[in-house]
């Protein structure tokens, strides 16, 4: 089991500090990395299952209030609520899901995108904030060669944590020493 990585130091979406600079475009690049690294050959049950249960135990072993979700299409291939994770994380894990589903890449590179074209998707009137959230936590599981074929979702931490939680456990359980990026 990979040891929690420390957050990467360098743009946090949640503040509303000054951030570093080059810092937005670094985080970008990195979950652009990320996305072209983090795809399965193919992709099971049995691997929602694994994912899901891996996300379990990283969450349990940290004392992580999350709500994990793993859904293709309509279906739910795996679903958890750790001791904290609370009604709310449900609602976040939809609205983060639908995003990532909507443009086929991470929820979190959604509004980091936004934000590096000078604004917040949230403040564009077609943005459904019931509907869609652009916060880190959704992440699409790629297929080679396939492309987007379901999410795997965690929320109940800041939004970048949630992010990193899911690579990874994706990078964990595609083989990868270390995360991308």
């Amino acid at each position: 089991m990979t040891n929690s990585p420390e957050s990467s130091p360098g743009f946090d979406p949640d503040s509303a500090e000054p951030q570093p600079p080059g810092s937005l475009a670094a985080l970008i690049g990195r979950i652009l990395a990320e996305i072209d690294e983090l795809q399965f050959q193919s992709f099971s049950n049995d691997d929602a299952l694994d994912l899901g249960l891996l996300l379990v135990e990283l969450g349990r072993q940290r004392s992580h209030p999350i709500a994990v979700d793993i859904t293709k299409g309509e279906q739910v291939l795996f679903h958890a609520a750790l001791a904290g994770a609370t009604p709310d994380n449900e609602r976040w894990i939809r609205a983060q899901q639908r995003t990532a589903v909507r443009y086929e890449v991470p929820s979190l590179l959604v509004g980091l995108r936004a934000r590096a074209a000078g604004g917040r998707i949230e403040d564009n009137a077609w943005f459904d904030q019931q509907v869609f959230a652009a916060h880190g936590g959704a992440f699409p599981i790629y297929v080679r060669g396939t492309g987007a074929v379901a999410t795997v979702t965690v929320s109940g931490l800041p939004q970048k944590a949630d992010h990193e939680l899911v690579v990874e456990a994706l990078s964990e359980i595609l083989g990868h020493t270390t995360p991308p990026g």
